[in-house]
């Protein structure tokens, strides 16, 4: 299968730079007057995916929002993953893996080999066992054609403890996943398929991505207080890489379909003005 970087640079440039994550959380849930079940979860996503599958770029599904309600639960992650790729929409399955041995290469086995019934185009990792210990992910997305994104610098209160922490060469743990990352993307065109996740509410760091040649998944705009002018200021030199990813702004404004579509295009009008891409003419 072609790379996915390619397919991801080629879905951004046809359909613009948005992904929406798709979290069917309770409070969601009943925001929409569904039922906190796998019933109401089954109608949540096919409202999602009647509604924006055809024009939405990225699609993140949380799996923890669905593994709660156990083998039904699965099963509607399952549906929803075929009938948004089905659409020629991309999913980037958020389930955040990271193990070693064996353990890792299930992972990478369970959701990049096409095989599988949860086949996904990519998912994210946890790269805190040390990065080496995801290299079964990596090898089995070459393989497949697939994409990891890999967790670097997250908006979350207690992550700078670990990610800001400095090895003895002076680098922070972030930078030495980044510089990692960027060398096994060394060179790949149009770009690696390998990227990273920096939230969108870092603010400036100091942390070098100019060499990344990689997607940046870049979650937390709308209801977590990032802003599109946000994606600017933090990524100066890697705007044409970076994938901003919005749920409640988008997914608030549900379960009318024509609402959903309105707010996915005023939040990618938003990521576009401040990226500079423009629209397909």
């Amino acid at each position: 299968m072609e790379p996915f970087g390619a397919r991801l640079a080629r879905a951004m440039d046809e359909r613009g730079p948005l992904c929406v994550g798709i979290d069917p959380h309770a409070s969601l849930l009943r925001a929409w007057g569904l039922s906190d079940d796998a019933d109401g979860v089954a109608s949540f996503c096919a409202t999602v995916v009647g509604a924006l599958a055809d024009r939405v770029a990225v699609f993140k599904p949380q799996s923890a929002f669905f593994e709660r309600f156990g083998a039904r639960g699965a099963a509607i992650l399952e549906s929803t993953i075929r009938q948004l790729r089905e659409a020629g929409a991309l999913v980037l399955l958020d389930v955040k893996r990271g193990d070693i041995g064996s353990t890792a290469a299930a992972y990478a086995d369970a959701y990049l080999n096409p095989s599988r019934p949860m086949y996904v185009d990519a998912i994210t990792a946890s790269p805190f066992l040390g990065l080496g210990s995801l290299a079964p992910m990596f090898d089995t997305a070459a393989e497949h054609g697939g994409g990891v994104f890999v967790l670097a610098l997250t908006s979350n209160p207690e992550g700078p403890s670990v990610q800001h922490a400095r090895g003895i060469d002076g680098r922070s743990v972030a930078q030495t996943i980044i510089d990692e990352i960027s060398q096994l993307n060394k060179g790949v065109e149009p770009i690696g398929s390998l990227g990273l996740v920096v939230g969108a509410t870092i603010g400036e760091t100091g942390h070098d991505m100019s060499a990344l040649n990689g997607p940046i998944l870049v979650p937390g705009l709308g209801a977590q207080g990032g802003t599109a002018d946000d994606l600017r200021r933090i990524f100066p030199g890697n705007l044409a890489a970076v994938l901003p990813s919005s749920s409640r702004e988008v997914l608030g404004a549900g379960p009318d379909a024509t609402s959903l579509r309105a707010a996915a295009s005023r939040t990618l009008d938003a990521c576009r003005d401040a990226l500079g891409r423009p629209g397909r003419s």
